[in-house]
């Protein structure tokens, strides 16, 4: 009878949880702060009064009356981190998602597998399919499944790390020359507020830089595909070295030709285009307005985040971009 009386008691005085409030709910625990005391008292969950009072009637001596004494704090001490109430404890920092992980792995594996390939040119068919099987595989954890809806993702300047588009090897190839003409960058800028999109290509030489650019637009096809309709191309104005530098020899058709007999020569050429190249490089590039009816492409974008981005297009081409500043330029 005792541990009743004292477990009604009890039970009268602890407040009775709401059915309708959760315990997570942040509008919850605002909402109890307006009624907070200055030291709120400690209540424990009715689970554990009845564990207790059950545990002292057990104890009392046949035919003892009246509440027990209360002990000093009967509740034990306070769980570190949390409150008597809740029991809430501290939660570590959530571990990165596996999903996470593996996606960060495989774009250092195709960072590494493009490698020597010089944007594909010179990937071998084991290279390639290296390169095609972490494509494939990336393109499964795509998390950008509508990459048209993501014109923040798209927008800016995207610089080719590979290519299977045949098309333009034949540019690429220039690097059979590297000590006198180099692709210096071959890169795609998206402006998704005017919906334009430009490819452009650097070269660079002994004498002088110059780039070869088409300006298009683009029209969104669907979640994924946007239609390209191309409208000039540019050639930019040469810029004129100040020094030029030659190699002693190069090789050209499996033959090594030496060019030190021709450093007088280059010396003079070097002097007058010294003189010129200020006014060069003040004209304006060249544009060619295109005007053909099949001057359209279609590109499909298969993976995006901030950093990658992997497309396909025309004849089964696939490109795959890293976002100007990327880490995977490095």
């Amino acid at each position: 009878m005792a541990g009743s009386a004292f477990l009604n008691a009890l039970v009268l005085r602890a407040p009775s949880p709401s059915p309708s409030l959760s315990c997570s709910s942040s509008s919850t625990r605002r909402s109890a702060g307006a009624f907070a005391f200055p030291n709120p008292p400690r209540l424990p969950s009715l689970r554990s009064a009845r564990r207790v009072v059950l545990a002292r009637a057990a104890a009392a001596p046949p035919g003892a009356g009246g509440d027990p004494e209360p002990e000093d704090d009967e509740w034990g001490p306070e769980p570190e981190g949390g409150s008597a109430v809740t029991g809430a404890t501290a939660v570590a920092e959530a571990p990165e998602a596996p999903e996470a992980r593996e996606v960060a792995e495989l774009k250092a594996q195709l960072k590494d597998a493009l490698y020597g390939t010089e944007r594909g040119l010179r990937a071998s068919s084991e290279s390639r399919a290296k390169v095609l099987e972490l494509i494939t595989q990336l393109e499964t954890r795509n998390p950008t499944p509508a990459p048209t809806e993501a014109l923040t993702l798209l927008n800016g300047k995207w610089i080719l790390a590979y290519t299977s588009f045949s098309q333009l090897f034949p540019l690429l190839g220039f690097g059979n020359l590297p000590e006198l003409v180099k692709v210096e960058e071959i890169s795609q800028t998206i402006d998704s507020e005017n919906f334009t999109v430009q490819n452009c290509i650097k070269f660079s030489g002994p004498l002088a830089t110059t780039s070869v650019a088409t300006n298009a637009k683009f029209e969104i096809r669907s979640p994924k595909r946007v239609q390209i309709k191309f409208e000039e191309g540019i050639v930019g104005t040469p810029q004129l070295t100040d020094s030029i530098v030659l190699p002693e020899k190069f090789e050209l058709f499996g033959q090594n030709i030496d060019l030190s007999p021709l450093k007088g020569i280059f010396t003079s050429i070097e002097n007058a285009a010294s003189s010129v190249a200020k006014t060069i490089s003040d004209q304006p590039p060249l544009k060619i307005p295109i005007r053909t009816n099949n001057a359209e492409s279609w590109l499909l974008t298969t993976y995006l985040d901030e950093e990658l981005r992997i497309s396909r297009g025309d004849g089964s081409s696939i490109f795959v971009l890293f976002k100007e500043g990327s880490t995977l330029l490095n």
